[in-house]
Order: structure tokens, then C-alpha cells, then sequence
């Protein structure tokens, strides 16, 4: 028989390389590790790792096995999480996944009000930015990823394997110096930086300034490039260039020696949260979405 601990063990093994790297990954022992494949491989009476010298190598059945593993362990913990929920949400546990803007804005309303309504619900957060948080969601790595997407329906995304709950439009403002230009401007069109020096952001969101640059005509000059917003804010503070940041990046940030503006044509991201089909019947789940859902309404 095939155990749930034996496979996420697998995975461990094939994402990692060795079982002293998936050792320190699972927070257990290297010897520990090997039994654990040992027993692995009785049960499925054959071969799933071939040893070459200190890195292990997937046999066919090996893959095979790792390629059903996310969804039988998120399977898995549908099952548990919801035989854990029948005692009215007294026990259970979220793994939430956000990018750093939405941890700093939406995140924390929404987790203070589900501890207040179900203090025994556990809710664990790891900052990862689309794509990777998406998959780390497909891979069984977390149960409800905080994302975003830009343009008309996020038509670059391919989430139709997924439950997406919309919640809010996040609208990019501009960032320029105190004492430039077009501090008092109030509002601008993005082809009046065609001359600046730029401050970008997070990698998708660089992919963004870029296509909106070109679609007015000029490629924009990035000067520096950093996925912190604060740090973006602070070198447009100090003069060294202008930028594009979402409200959401704007929020919790006092910025110092910055004016913002707004920048035409308007350029939006929506900000959505994300699940697995099986995990969105789980009510640790769904009520972690309807927080962060009534969080963004606010």
C-alpha cells in the first residue's frame, strides 16, 4: 500500500536531487528519508529512483509517481481538513501563499477576522509573487494562493483548472520627485516620461511597464530594477528616476520626497484568490476566501 508520507518523501527526493537535500527539506534525518524510499518501493514493486553517485534520477514509474502525487496529497488534505471542519471549524489548517504588496494590505484584515471567528483554524503565509505561487498551488504546496493578473481578463493566464475568486481591481499610479516637473500635474500621460530615467518593479510587473511604454511610442530607460516596493518609493524619493507602482505597493508605505500622479491610459491589475477544486469544498478554505474577499471590499 502506498502511503501519503511516503510520497511526499518522493516528491522531496525528485524536487531536491539527493536525500540529504530532501532531509533537510522535510525536517527529518537522511537515513529516515532512505527507509522511507526503501518501503516506497516494495509497495509499488519496482524501481523508482536510480542512484548516480550522489544524485538520484527518476525511473519511468518514478515519474509517473511524482506526476499523481500533488493531486492525491491535495486530495488528501481536502479529505482531512474537512472531517477536521465537522466540529463547526474548531480544528484546521490554510496555507496561504500572497505576493508582498497583498501580504502587507489584504492579508492581514482578512486572518485577524478568520482567527476572531475561528480561533482554532491554523493559517500559515509565504510571500511568492504569479507565477510560482500559482504553482505552487497546482503542486499541492499551498491551499489558497493571493495573485494577479493585467489587461482585459488576465488573458495571458490560464487558471480555467482552478477556482478564482475576483477580489478587487488594483489600478497602477505614477511616482515622480517632489519638485519635478509634473509633481502638481495631477494627472499624466505616460508619454510625458518618454525622456525619464525609470525605477521598475517586480518582473511581471516590468513586463507590464515595457508593453505600456512601446504601446506610446518609446521603450522606457530602467535605471534600477528591484521587486521592493519601499526601495522603488525611496529611489524615486531620491531623485534618481520615476516609476509605476500598483495602489496596493502604495498603500502601506509613507512615502518621503514622492508625489504620485495619475497616469492615462489607465493601466489595472485584477487581484484574485486561488484554489483547487477539491479544496475549495473544504470550509478552512472557503471561509479564508470569503475573509479576503470581504477584506478587498473594504
Amino acid at each position: 500500500m502506498i502511503e501519503a508520507r511516503h510520497l511526499r518523501v518522493l516528491r522531496a527526493v525528485a524536487s531536491t536531487g539527493s536525500f540529504s537535500a530532501a532531509a533537510r527539506e522535510l525536517g527529518c534525518t537522511q537515513p529516515a528519508v532512505s527507509q522511507q524510499m526503501k518501503a516506497l518501493e516494495q509497495s509499488a514493486g519496482t524501481p523508482l529512483l536510480i542512484r548516480t553517485g550522489r544524485e538520484m534520477r527518476l525511473t519511468q514509474a518514478g515519474e509517473a509517481l511524482v506526476r499523481h502525487a500533488a493531486g492525491i496529497l491535495a486530495g488528501l488534505t481536502a479529505a482531512e481538513e474537512e472531517v477536521a471542519a465537522i466540529a463547526g471549524l474548531r480544528a484546521g489548517r490554510v496555507r496561504l501563499v500572497s505576493f508582498p504588496s497583498g501580504s502587507s494590505t489584504l492579508v492581514p484584515t482578512a486572518l485577524a477576522a478568520l482567527r476572531a471567528a475561528h480561533p482554532g483554524t491554523r493559517v500559515s503565509l509565504v510571500d511568492a509573487e504569479p507565477p510560482r505561487s500559482v504553482e505552487m498551488l497546482r503542486e499541492g504546496d499551498c491551499d489558497v494562493a493571493l495573485a494577479f493578473r493585467y489587461g482585459p481578463g488576465g488573458a495571458t493566464e490560464d487558471w480555467t483548472d482552478l477556482v478564482v475568486r475576483p477580489l478587487l481591481t488594483d489600478r497602477l499610479i505614477g511616482l515622480v520627485p517632489e519638485g519635478h516637473r509634473l509633481a502638481e500635474a495631477g494627472t499624466v500621460d505616460i508619454g510625458e516620461f518618454a525622456e525619464e530615467p525609470w525605477i521598475a518593479g517586480c518582473p511581471r510587473c516590468r513586463r507590464q511597464l515595457v508593453e505600456v511604454c512601446e504601446s506610446a511610442g518609446f521603450a522606457p530607460r530602467i535605471d534600477f530594477a528591484t521587486d521592493d516596493s519601499p526601495a522603488v518609493i525611496g529611489l524615486v524619493g531620491a531623485g534618481l528616476g520615476v516609476a509605476v507602482l500598483p495602489e496596493l505597493a502604495v498603500e502601506t508605505v509613507r512615502p518621503t520626497g514622492v508625489r504620485t500622479v495619475t497616469v492615462e491610459p489607465a493601466v489595472q491589475r485584477e487581484i484574485v484568490a486561488l484554489t483547487l477544486p477539491d479544496l475549495a469544498q473544504v470550509p478552512a478554505v472557503s471561509a479564508t476566501l470569503d475573509q479576503l474577499a470581504l477584506a478587498a471590499s473594504r
